[in-house]
């Protein structure tokens, strides 16, 4: 008898012990729904976070021309791919950190805060001089500088985040609340302040802004500020002293003031101040000028276009601290306030998963890590434009990659940690673990 019919596989029975131990296997995550099961939090701030790497990619590639011609001979594309691939290597660590869950920091926040100190201090007396500041710590094996106030920066805000959330019960009281929050961000402050003034100063800034929304008495944050207020002033002051524009300045400054000048990095701070109160048109900071030119030639709407800035070839730091200028002049005012409305809407997301967040570690820890990439970001975009003072601030994850884009990339994975845990507890995320459980103890 003839058979007609055609071969047909056989279909496999899979038992639902194959399925599990398939869904442990790394070729499972090869699958686009098991992928998007596992990326979850706040979908805002993941669009915000791939733009901006889109963003970045694009602008350092355009920046980097002069670096690329001094250090490689022209080889633009060398600084393409090496940002390319620190930008994977920052959505990589971003998507790890954020499926851990949060209450996971909080179990190390004083081991974190308590090894900090010391790397600040070996840092200062030890650490590598770049641009007259000793602020990097190089790794021998991988050959690689860090910044050790970023490591610094982060186990504060963990360690503060936990003190805010077990002292709501006495958090108005001076001595069981405000000294043990204050005194850790005095040490980290003062600690990273002889190096990197402005990063402290934006630290000190952060820790003040999450203990006022944390209820410490504003009676104890306005004496903190007018403490803090004494240093700056004094740098003010010095650098009022010791200007003297006439011919003969020499003779007209004070000699403690000036002896001052000499004295680590105070004599940077005291021309900083002095550039941005005093500089005339012609007299002012190299790096300012070209940065105005940058925007003057940007114009308002459309820009000279993506890759045809003119000022790159004159601006230092174009591709890191000056690369908001950069931007202007490639995409006019326009794309400069397309940068703020990102940073604000990101900003807004974090301040919504601060106000979903039922547990207050969660609560103060996103908003703690948020408050000081977006205060950064405000921050170096204040420069490039001559609303402050020239630091050393980069733009987060816009600026050329390197460990603060790695550490920026992390306080990003905690902040979508909390906002996964937030999603598991409105019931948008199936609990499949023990974690909520860890996270309804703080």
């Amino acid at each position: 008898m003839e058979n007609n019919h055609t071969y047909q596989p056989q279909k496999t029975k899979v038992s639902a012990l194959d399925k599990m131990a398939w869904a442990d296997t790394p070729f499972a995550s090869f699958n686009k729904e098991n992928l998007l099961m596992k990326t979850r939090g706040d979908k805002y701030i993941w669009g915000i976070v791939l733009l901006l790497a889109l963003i970045s990619i694009l602008v350092v590639y355009s920046a980097t021309g002069s670096l690329a011609y001094k250090m490689n001979r022209g080889n633009n594309e060398f600084y393409l791919f090496k940002q390319l691939a620190m930008t994977i290597l920052g959505l990589g660590v971003i998507y790890v950190t954020h499926r851990i869950n949060y209450t996971f920091f909080l179990k190390f926040a004083n081991i974190l805060f308590y090894i900090s100190i010391p790397l600040l201090l070996y840092t200062l007396f030890f650490g590598s001089s770049i641009n007259e500041g000793s602020r990097w710590i190089k790794l021998p094996v991988i050959n690689m500088t860090i910044q050790s106030s970023d490591v610094a920066k982060l186990a504060l805000f963990i360690y503060i985040s936990k003190l805010l959330s077990k002292k709501q019960d006495v958090i108005k009281d001076f001595k069981q609340s405000f000294i043990p929050i204050i005194v850790p961000v005095l040490i980290i402050c003062v600690l990273i302040m002889p190096a990197n003034l402005s990063t402290a100063l934006l630290t000190g800034a952060t820790s003040l802004l999450l203990m006022f929304i944390g209820r410490i008495s504003l009676k104890h944050i306005g004496l903190t500020i007018l403490v803090a207020l004494i240093p700056l002033l004094f740098i003010v002051s010095v650098a009022w002293l010791t200007h003297d524009s006439s011919e003969h300045a020499e003779k007209n400054k004070p000699v403690v003031a000036e002896k001052l000048k000499s004295v680590g990095r105070f004599g940077t701070w005291v021309k900083r101040v002095q550039d941005y109160m005093y500089a005339s048109e012609a007299d002012v900071h190299y790096q300012v000028q070209q940065a105005k030119i940058a925007i003057a030639k940007g114009g308002i709407l459309i820009g000279k276009g993506p890759g045809n800035s003119e000022q790159k070839n004159f601006l230092p730091q174009a591709y890191n601290d000056f690369i908001y200028a950069i931007i202007i002049e490639e995409y006019g005012l326009f794309g400069g306030a397309f940068i703020i409305f990102i940073y604000l809407l990101f900003l807004f997301r974090s301040i919504q998963i601060f106000r979903r967040c039922p547990y207050a570690f969660g609560a103060f820890l996103a908003l703690a890590l948020s408050f000081t990439l977006v205060i950064q970001a405000v921050a170096n975009m204040a420069v490039n434009v001559n609303l402050l003072p020239v630091t050393g601030v980069t733009l987060p994850l816009i600026s050329m990659g390197g460990s603060s884009f790695i550490f920026t990339s992390i306080a990003i994975g905690v902040i979508l940690s909390v906002a996964r845990n937030v999603e598991q507890l409105e019931g948008k995320e199936p609990i499949i673990n023990e974690e909520n459980k860890q996270a309804s103890n703080v």
